[in-house]
C-alpha cells in the first residue's frame, strides 16, 4: 500500500524570484502559503545592490502580505556587479539580515545586463566574502555566444567556478539550480562548503518537455532543460538525502503574453504546486523519506538556520489535485507550471500541527 501522508518540517525555498510592483502582490502569497524562508534574488531594475536597497525590498514583500498573520521570511541577497566595494560586503555582513551575494555573469538571464563581465576582477570581493562568512550564490553558466547553450553549465564548471574554489578554497557557494549531470558530479565531489539548489521543473522535465511536437514556451527557463540522463543525475541527487543539495524552486514569473512572444522570456512560476511535484518525484523515486530533508533541513544547515519547528502535512488522494492553471497580475496573467501530469499530493491547508 503506497503511503497517504508526509510531514515535513515547514520547508523553505532557497531560490525565489518575486519581482515587484503588481507582480510581487499577486505572486507573494503563493510562496508564503507553503515556505517558511525564502532565498530572494535581487535581478530587479535597477538591481538589488546595496544594504539599503535590500531591506527596502524586504520591506515592500512583507507590505504585498497586507499583514495576512503569515510568518514569512524573506532571506535577502545583493547583486554583485562591477561596481561592488568591499564596504557594500562589510555592511551586509553586519546587518545580518542579507545571506548572501549573487554573481550574474552578465547576458546570463532576466535581468542580469548589470552582472559581471570579468569574473577574475571580483575575487578580492570572493575573498572578503570568505572573511565575511557571507556565501555566494552562482548562476552557473557562461555567456560566451560560441558556446552552445546547452553546454554552457559544463564549461563554467571549468572556466570559472574550479578557478575561484582553487583560488578561494574557503569561500561557501551555492552553485544554483543545477541542470546537469556535470554540475551534480562536481558537488558530489567537493567538500560541504559547495553546495546545489535543484529546482522542481528540472526535476520533472527533460528537454523533450519544451521541444518535441512544437515548443512549449512555458517550458524554456535559463538554464534550460536537459537530456534524460541530466533529469536522472539531479532526482537521484534530489532524493539521496546528501545535505549538499536542497530545494531552490527557482520559480520565476513572467506574464503570460511576455512567455509566448515571439523572443519569449525565460522563467517558470512553480511557486502556486512545487511541493506536490516534489512529494511525486520523490515518491517516483521510493524516497519519500528524505524528501524533509531536501526541503525543510539541508539549506537551512547550510544558512546555519534553525530548522523550521512548524510542521506542514502533504495529502496523497485518489484524485489528482486541481492547481489554479494561470492567477491574475491586474489586468494580466501569470502561467503556473504545469507538470505535465497527474499529481495526487497536496498540501494539507485545512489543519495545523
Amino acid at each position: 500500500m503506497s503511503q497517504q501522508e508526509i510531514i515535513l518540517n515547514k520547508p523553505d525555498d532557497m531560490h525565489l524570484h518575486l519581482r515587484d510592483g503588481d507582480m510581487l502582490s499577486a505572486v507573494v502569497e503563493h510562496s508564503a502559503r507553503d515556505f517558511a524562508r525564502t532565498i530572494i534574488m535581487p535581478n530587479l531594475v535597477p538591481p538589488v545592490t546595496t544594504v539599503e536597497d535590500a531591506m527596502s525590498y524586504r520591506q515592500r514583500i512583507l507590505d504585498a502580505l497586507g499583514g495576512s498573520g503569515t510568518s514569512f521570511e524573506p532571506l535577502m541577497t545583493l547583486y554583485l556587479t562591477e561596481v561592488t566595494t568591499t564596504y557594500d560586503l562589510e555592511n551586509a555582513a553586519a546587518l545580518g539580515m542579507v545571506k548572501a551575494v549573487k554573481l550574474y555573469p552578465a547576458g546570463a538571464t532576466t535581468n542580469s545586463d548589470s552582472g559581471v563581465r570579468d569574473i577574475p576582477k571580483s575575487y578580492h570581493l570572493f575573498e572578503k566574502m570568505a572573511e565575511l562568512g557571507l556565501p555566494l550564490l552562482v548562476h552557473g553558466e557562461v555567456t560566451d555566444a560560441d558556446i552552445d547553450i546547452f553546454d554552457r553549465e559544463a564549461v563554467f564548471i571549468d572556466r570559472v567556478l574550479d578557478p575561484i574554489r582553487r583560488t578561494i578554497p574557503e569561500l561557501r557557494i551555492v552553485m544554483e539550480h543545477v541542470t546537469t549531470k556535470n554540475g551534480i558530479d562536481y558537488v558530489g565531489n567537493a567538500d560541504n562548503k559547495l553546495c546545489a539548489t535543484l529546482t522542481t521543473h528540472h526535476l520533472m522535465l527533460n528537454r523533450n518537455a519544451m521541444l518535441a511536437g512544437g515548443f512549449r514556451p512555458h517550458y524554456y527557463c535559463l538554464p534550460i532543460l536537459k537530456r534524460e540522463e541530466h533529469r536522472q543525475a539531479l532526482r537521484a541527487a534530489a532524493t539521496s538525502g546528501d545535505a549538499r543539495f536542497f530545494l531552490g524552486t527557482d520559480s520565476a514569473p513572467h506574464p503570460t503574453h511576455t512567455k509566448e512572444s515571439a523572443c519569449g522570456c525565460a522563467g517558470v512560476f512553480s511557486a502556486a504546486n512545487s511541493l506536490g511535484c516534489l512529494a511525486t518525484v520523490f515518491e517516483e523515486e521510493q524516497a519519500l523519506e528524505n524528501l524533509n530533508s531536501f526541503t525543510s533541513l539541508n539549506g537551512a544547515k547550510f544558512y546555519g538556520l534553525d530548522i523550521n519547528e512548524v510542521k506542514m502535512r502533504l495529502i496523497r488522494t485518489s484524485e489528482p489535485a486541481v492547481f489554479p492553471k494561470n492567477i491574475k497580475v491586474g489586468a494580466e496573467t501569470v502561467t503556473v507550471f504545469d507538470p505535465g501530469m497527474p499529481i495526487y499530493w497536496h498540501v494539507d491547508h485545512t489543519t495545523s500541527l
